[in-house]
C-alpha cells in the first residue's frame, strides 16, 4: 500500500490542524501580554523602570559642626538610598567668615577642597552650581577680601573642568562653552558651570544666577559682569526649552542659587515683586527681571511641568508663585526651594530633599523632605 508522503491530502489535513492549534494558543496567549503590558506601563520598551529618585540640597554647610557632623551625616543618608543623582544648589559656607573656624569658612582654596571631597563621597553622580556665598560675596573683607572673579575662574578649573559631573558615578552633560561671561581679566570666557542633562525623558539644567543682587549690589557690584553672565543665562534656559522640545521631555527642572522673588508675600526672605509685570519693588537692583520675563514666557509655551530649584533664602517650601501678566498663576510651574542652614542651632535643618520622578506621571516631580536622623536637634530621633 502506497504511504500518504509530504504532499498529500493527509498531510494538508495535519498542516491546517497544527495551524488551528498555534492560532488558538496564540489568542489565549494574547491577552495575558497585553494585559502584563498594561500592568508594567511605568517601564520603558527594554523593561527598565521609568520612575527613579534624585536628592536636592544646598546652602550647607555654615558652620565647623555643620562641616564635620551635619553634613557627612547628610551625604550618608543620601547614600543608603538609591538615588540616580544629586544636586547642591550653591552656597558651599556662610556669608561671611567665622573668626577661629577650624573648618574653611572663608573663600580660599581650602573651601573648594572640602565640598570637592563632600561631591565625591556621593555614590551617585554630583552636580554642583555655584552660590553668592561662593564667589561674589568673596569680596567681602570678612571673606578674604578675594576678586570675586577669579574666585569663580578657579571653581570653573576646580569643579567644572570636564563635561562630566562629580560623584562617584559620575554623568556626562551638555556644558555652556561659548564664550559669553567675563573672566577677571576681562575677558570672555565659557560659562561651563552653566550644565543640562536628561534622564528618562526629563531635562535638567543649572543656572549661574546669584543672590545678593545677582551681583550688583553688595561690596563691589559688578553690572558688567552681570550683564554678560544674565544674557548667557537666559540664552541657555531658552536653548534648553527648544531641546526638551525636540527629544520631547515631559518636564524640566531648572537649578539656580538665587531665590529672586516671585510676588510680593515675602519681604523677609526675597527680593519683592509685582508679580504681573515682575518689576522689582523694594527699591534694591534688580538683578533678575529680564530673565524672569524670558522664562515665564518659555513656561507657558512648554505647558508641561517646570520646576525651579533654589537655595539662598533658607526655608523650605515647594509653592506655586509664579504668575502670568493677567495676575493668573501658572499651573504648570512649581518653585522648590531646598533646606537652608541654621547654624545657630547645631545641625537643625542639615536636610535634603528626595524628588521622586516618573515621566509617566501627571505632575512628573513629587517631593518627599529627608529629615536625617543623625541630624535631629529640636527633637532628637527616638
Amino acid at each position: 500500500m502506497k504511504r500518504d508522503g509530504g504532499s498529500g491530502p493527509n498531510a494538508r489535513r495535519r498542516f491546517w490542524n497544527l495551524g488551528f492549534l498555534i492560532v488558538g494558543a496564540c489568542l489565549a496567549i494574547f491577552p495575558i501580554v497585553g494585559a502584563l503590558a498594561h500592568e508594567d506601563d511605568d517601564r520603558d520598551d527594554f523593561g527598565e523602570s521609568r520612575a527613579y529618585a534624585i536628592g536636592l540640597w544646598g546652602d550647607l554647610p555654615y558652620s565647623d559642626l555643620q562641616a564635620s557632623v551635619g553634613v557627612p551625616n547628610l551625604i550618608a543618608d543620601m547614600n543608603a538610598q538609591n538615588l540616580a543623582f544629586t544636586v547642591h544648589d550653591g552656597d558651599l559656607k556662610a556669608g561671611n567668615g567665622t573668626v577661629g573656624s577650624t573648618t574653611p569658612t572663608t573663600c580660599t582654596n581650602d573651601l573648594y577642597a572640602q565640598a570637592l571631597g563632600y561631591f565625591n563621597s556621593l555614590r551617585s553622580a554630583a552636580i554642583f552650581t555655584p552660590g553668592d556665598n561662593d564667589w561674589t560675596d568673596c569680596d567681602r573683607p570678612s571673606n578674604g577680601g578675594f576678586n570675586s572673579r577669579e574666585r569663580l575662574d578657579y571653581q570653573r578649573q576646580l569643579f567644572f573642568s570636564t563635561d562630566f559631573s562629580l560623584g562617584q558615578t559620575p554623568i556626562r552633560q551638555q556644558v555652556q562653552r561659548d564664550k559669553l561671561c567675563l573672566d577677571h581679566n576681562n575677558k570672555l570666557t565659557g560659562c561651563v558651570e552653566n550644565r543640562r542633562w536628561a534622564h528618562k525623558g526629563v531635562v535638567y539644567v543649572t543656572l549661574n544666577i546669584q543672590g545678593s543682587c545677582n551681583n550688583l549690589c553688595d561690596t563691589a557690584p559688578d553690572p558688567a559682569e552681570w550683564a554678560a553672565r544674565n544674557a548667557a543665562n537666559i540664552q541657555w534656559m531658552q536653548q534648553t526649552f527648544a531641546y526638551a522640545k525636540a527629544i520631547r521631555a515631559a518636564a524640566i527642572m531648572i537649578i539656580a542659587q538665587a531665590d529672586p522673588g516671585w510676588d510680593l508675600s515675602d519681604a523677609t526672605r526675597a527680593p519683592l515683586r509685582d508679580p504681573k509685570t515682575l518689576v522689582e519693588t523694594d527699591g534694591q537692583p534688580d538683578g533678575f527681571r529680564d530673565f524672569l520675563l524670558a522664562l515665564r514666557d518659555q513656561v507657558i509655551a512648554f505647558k508641561k511641568p517646570v520646576a525651579y530649584v533654589h537655595g539662598d533664602s533658607h526655608y523650605f517650601r515647594v509653592d506655586r508663585p509664579f504668575q502670568d501678566a493677567l495676575g493668573r498663576r501658572l499651573e504648570n510651574f512649581v518653585r522648590v526651594e531646598t533646606f537652608g542652614d541654621n547654624q545657630a542651632n547645631g545641625n537643625n535643618d542639615v536636610m535634603w530633599l528626595k524628588v521622586l520622578v516618573d515621566s509617566r506621571s501627571r505632575e512628573v516631580f513629587a517631593f518627599q523632605p529627608q529629615i536625617v536622623p543623625a541630624n535631629r536637634t529640636a527633637v532628637p530621633a527616638p
